[in-house]
């Protein structure tokens, strides 16, 4: 098969094809676990039951019809392009998105290219002395991303896969209430959905993180942590109480000159993570919280929301 047949049995652009065929390149791919393994390890990886069995369902046998020729070429591709990538921290796709309606093959390919780089990334962190408690809270990000795509009857997932794959290189930690994300001079928060984010549970996290770095990637030099989202656009305070913990969070960045970001849309990201709906018209959004109120307020009176980025010294 060529690329351009690849492409075309895959219903994708065939530049996509291109993409991973270059950046796998001849990097070797790594295999799937064990079979009977998967339940354990989805377990371990906060998979939910119904996710599971569609995995499981779906799993790639040698001898199994959903996987066509240029599925396997694929999933065997994408392995390989962030294998090749170990060790890197800025943001990868592992794939074109697929028309995931055509089966489950199709829904959870890249599913099956973070379950078999499972041992790979895992190994990297024992290389970098990282207690299997981190490894296992930071990969169970997958969990929680495939119920939120659920949640968003499939809305969600076309940015998650390229999201997990800083996990599936080392790139990100869970440590406490955030996520931090390695790179340049700045630690990168991201805030996962995981409770309150209470001043206390912040700091916490960050005092974790100011030992954990110089402590694992000791050759790496930060002075700041970062951060870009719409949670630190100014414009909440005209909606959220001074001691709210979003308002608190904020307070601790400095602002950087605000610029619009190229191929993100603040709106977007509010309903994405707010209601995790892109579909539901405003009129229909729930009210319950004052986040929940100040986002379709804001939106329903001809305002945007803005994604800004900040920073605060180590």
């Amino acid at each position: 098969m060529d690329l351009d047949d690849i492409a075309a049995r895959l219903g994708v652009p065939v530049e996509e094809v291109d993409r991973v065929h270059g950046l796998a390149a001849d990097w070797p791919s790594v295999p799937l676990p064990a079979k009977a393994q998967v339940p354990a390890i989805l377990d371990r990886l906060a998979v939910r039951p119904d996710d599971a069995a569609e995995i499981m369902a779906g799993w790639p046998d040698p001898d199994s019809p959903l996987w066509t020729a240029e599925l396997r070429w694929l999933l065997d591709r994408s392995i390989a392009l962030v294998c090749a990538d170990l060790g890197g921290h800025g943001w990868l796709s592992p794939g074109p998105e697929l028309p995931r309606e055509r089966g489950l093959a199709w829904r959870h390919l890249y599913v099956y290219a973070y379950l078999a780089l499972v041992d790979v990334v895992t190994g990297y962190h024992r290389d970098h002395g990282i207690a299997d408690a981190v490894s296992w809270v930071t990969l169970a990000d997958l969990g929680r991303n495939l119920a939120i795509d659920r949640r968003m009857r499939g809305e969600g997932w076309p940015v998650m896969q390229s999201w997990l794959t800083l996990h599936a290189r080392g790139g990100l930690y869970q440590l406490g209430r955030l996520q931090y994300q390695r790179g340049g001079a700045a630690i990168g928060l991201h805030i996962p959905e995981t409770g309150p984010m209470t001043p206390e549970a912040v700091e916490a996290s960050l005092d974790q993180a100011r030992v954990f770095f110089p402590r694992h990637f000791p050759e790496e030099r930060y002075t700041t942590f970062s951060c870009g989202s719409w949670l630190l656009d100014p414009q909440l305070l005209e909606y959220l109480p001074e001691d709210s913990n979003i308002v608190r969070f904020q307070r601790r960045f400095e602002l950087e000159p605000y610029e619009e970001p190229e191929g993100l849309d603040a709106d977007v990201e509010v309903l994405r993570f707010v209601f995790r709906t892109l579909s539901t018209p405003l009129d229909q959004l729930p009210r319950r919280t004052m986040l929940e109120r100040a986002a379709v307020d804001h939106l329903k009176a001809g305002r945007h929301w803005r994604w800004h980025r900040g920073h605060f010294p180590i």
